[in-house]
């Protein structure tokens, strides 16, 4: 067992090696061997590639998929599958607006620990979060397809629950994705609702405290910079989620996720390229953005959709304590935005040092 697992290490740290330099031999035009898995990798490590793809495939294609086999059903001897589900939506079509469907046992299953494991990802403590009271968490940044906040805030994997007693959580999703058929289902049970104003007051409406919100707040523009060293966080213009938890008197709570650009390659698409704009029209357009992104395969360490085995450390910041006041002025704002910036700031500068950030790097606000 040693012995697989030092070839395993040795393998790995060769691959490393390529990948590191991948990009340098492919626009210098030279051809790369591709490196292939060994065949001993212990069986544990295969499930975590297993579960990680199968949720890259969800995030990915899912969606889609789902819409088409709603359709094709129509045509088929099953077509009352999809009237009778047509007529579900229908009736619980305001359900993802109204707190969702949050399956707790699904998110809770053992299955999201491989998931935790493959990267690994942690969540960090900071501060203790008050269960009397209401709280809009801000994560950062999105990456390409926020594995760290999926895992630490749709799943019981990273332990949210025993870190934060008595606290119910959900996190927000581009609404667009609730209007896929079957789809909608599947993640309002991981406990996702609708990135609108109207779903995420109705969970800080709800009686008792100990309501969470978590906004990605760049949303899906910022997944174009995740770039592996980069910290470009939009959030300079983004006074939306400030306004929220001002009106309904939710403690704001910074969020940096550390290593969450790190999983993933990009092509490069730097402002003012012709790739970036057409990136930035098609997010203005759908809704949704589209890096092009790569990483490793399931089976080799060359390419592929696969996100790299680097840590994420999801470090949770120190609550700012905010008054209700339902028609929070513009300088109020301002105030609370500047205010939630310098502890974000702060944040990031207390603990780069223990996740192998470099001291001469810092946030990028846009």
């Amino acid at each position: 067992m040693t012995g697989h697992k030092s070839s395993v290490k040795e393998a790995l740290r060769h691959c490393a090696d390529l990948s590191a330099t991948r990009r340098l031999l492919l626009s210098s035009g030279l051809d790369m061997k591709i490196c292939f898995a060994p065949a001993d990798v212990p069986l544990v490590r295969r499930i975590q590639t297993a579960v990680v793809l199968q949720w890259v495939f969800s995030f990915l294609a899912l969606a889609p998929i789902c819409i088409i086999l709603f359709l094709l059903l129509l045509f088929t001897r099953f077509w009352l599958i999809s009237v009778l589900y047509a007529i579900w939506w229908y009736i619980d079509w305001d359900t993802p607006s109204r707190g969702g469907r949050k399956v707790p046992f699904l998110c809770r299953m053992r299955v999201w620990e491989y998931m935790r494991d493959y990267f690994p990802i942690k969540l960090v403590k900071t501060a203790d979060l008050d269960p009397r009271k209401n709280y809009v968490l801000g994560f950062h940044p999105h990456g390409v397809l926020v594995a760290g906040a999926f895992t630490n805030f749709c799943t019981e994997a990273t332990g949210f629950s025993k870190l934060f007693p008595g606290l119910r959580y959900n996190l927000l999703m581009l609404p667009l994705w609730f209007r896929a058929p079957f789809f909608r289902d599947y993640i309002m049970s991981a406990g996702l609702v609708p990135s609108d104003k109207e779903s995420a007051s109705y969970l800080l409406r709800r009686k008792g405290g100990g309501n969470v919100v978590v906004i990605v707040v760049g949303g899906a523009p910022e997944a174009l910079d995740a770039h592996p060293g980069d910290y470009t966080v939009h959030l300079a213009n983004k006074k939306g989620f400030i306004k929220l938890a001002i009106e309904h008197g939710a403690d704001l709570v910074p969020i940096y996720s550390f290593g969450e650009n790190e999983v993933f390659d990009q092509v490069e698409n730097r402002r003012g390229t012709w790739l970036r704009y057409i990136q930035e029209r098609l997010q203005c357009i759908m809704g949704i953005s589209l890096p092009l992104f790569h990483a490793r395969g399931v089976f080799q360490y060359s390419f592929g959709l696969m996100p790299y085995r680097k840590p994420i450390n999801t470090v949770v910041g120190r609550p700012i304590p905010v008054e209700k006041n339902k028609k929070p002025t513009a300088e109020e704002l301002d105030v609370f935005h500047q205010r939630y910036m310098d502890e974000l700031s702060r944040l990031f500068e207390e603990h780069k040092g223990n996740y192998g950030v470099a001291e001469d790097s810092h946030l990028l606000f846009q």
